[in-house]
């Protein structure tokens, strides 16, 4: 990870859970609820922080096999949909980071593994959606992250010159590797990073540039605002 900032991007391409906003208590309360349900055993909160960032229809399957996560999703999205409005939470810096890549004119997006319906339901609830140009969540493309196809869906009819300087921001692993995988920059929000358990290769998955929080990154951003 190089010493010097970042370069002023021309796209921004967003996870959403725990890089946007704080959704680490739902995700766990909605999955133990699951979880007791089909007499599995329950997580801890770092745990959850550590097993979760593929989407569900590619994680399922192997939690609960495949005879049984169909139904297990059911439960799942039954057990958040009842939660997760009334516990969203923003977290610190990330309305100021948007606002301030809109004032840039910087073409921003959002390429989640969350279901696409809750996804859109989030940043309408917060008053969020006017930010973005697309909002994609799993299975609203062919494949879910860490494959390029829901952020070409989100960069939709973007000119290539946007891919040329595009960040990827994230939380964890697989956004890493979602952001190898359409040559974007690494940025990564937040302490550590998330979902060590779920990666099939730990090569090349330091990212480009590690930032502790939104407010930190919102301060780069603003740099870019001065000088233009």
């Amino acid at each position: 990870m190089s010493d010097q900032l970042p370069h002023r991007p021309n796209a921004v391409l967003f996870d959403w859970d725990n890089t946007l906003v704080d959704s680490w208590g739902t995700i766990q309360a909605a999955l133990n609820m699951t979880f007791e349900e089909f007499d599995k055993p329950k997580w801890s909160l770092d745990e959850t922080k550590q097993r979760v960032a593929r989407s569900l229809r590619d994680s399922f399957p192997v939690l609960f096999g495949e005879d049984r996560w169909e139904a297990a999703k059911d439960s799942f999205y039954a057990h958040f949909r009842s939660i997760h409005l009334e516990t969203l939470t923003p977290l610190t810096g990330a309305y100021d980071l948007l606002c301030a890549l809109r004032e840039n004119g910087t073409y921003i997006g959002v390429v989640s593994n969350k279901n696409g319906d809750f996804l859109r339901k989030e940043a309408e609830h917060l008053g969020w959606t006017p930010f973005f140009d697309r909002i994609v969540g799993a299975t609203d493309a062919a494949n879910d992250k860490p494959a390029a196809d829901p952020v070409h869906m989100a960069m939709g009819d973007s000119s290539a010159p946007q891919y040329e300087n595009l960040w990827f921001v994230g939380d964890s692993v697989v956004d890493i590797q979602c952001a190898r995988n359409v040559g974007a920059t690494a940025i990564l929000i937040g302490d550590e990073i998330t979902g060590h358990s779920d990666a099939q290769n730990s090569a090349n998955l330091d990212p480009d540039w590690h930032f502790a929080d939104c407010e930190a990154l919102v301060r780069v951003v603003k740099t870019f605002t001065k000088v233009l």
